[in-house]
């Protein structure tokens, strides 16, 4: 089952957002995409994002961003933030993007059939090509094995 039909796809809306959230909204869909957000989750999100020169601009306001998102996250459901993240998304993080998710996605050791749909409907939508997609699950494999 995808992501989509686990959050439930909500009305079509554009939710405002700079690239910096665009790719936030990624990572927080991708936390979230087994059905619950743990803070253990959020901080470990919060972590890799203010090691990102994106980020450097954003540090004092990462909480406010995660609530801002999350609270379009609820409302408009992931389907709604996935788009707007994408079209805010510079193409060139679109990889990127792709990569932290995956690692997020795989950092608690376990990859649910919900989360393996989300990392292959995101692959889709930020248009990664099969062969770099499968390089980045075999190398976030490899790196959360242990």
């Amino acid at each position: 089952m995808s992501i989509f039909k686990v959050f439930g796809a909500k009305s079509e809306v554009k939710v405002a957002m700079n690239s910096a959230e665009a790719f936030a909204s990624i990572c927080l869909v991708a936390i979230a995409s087994d059905g619950y957000l743990s803070e253990t989750e959020a901080t470990e999100m919060k972590m890799r994002l203010s090691r990102m020169k994106l980020f450097q601009d954003h540090l004092d306001s990462l909480d406010r961003m995660r609530t801002y998102l999350l609270d379009n996250l609820k409302k408009h459901g992931p389907n709604e933030l996935i788009k707007s993240a994408k079209s805010s998304l510079p193409p060139a993080l679109a990889a990127t993007a792709f990569t932290i998710a995956v690692d997020l996605v795989f950092s608690d050791g376990t990859v649910s059939a919900g989360e393996q749909a989300f990392i292959d409907d995101l692959r889709k939508i930020l248009e990664i090509p099969d062969d770099l997609a499968l390089k980045i699950l075999e190398v976030m494999t490899i790196k959360n094995q242990g």
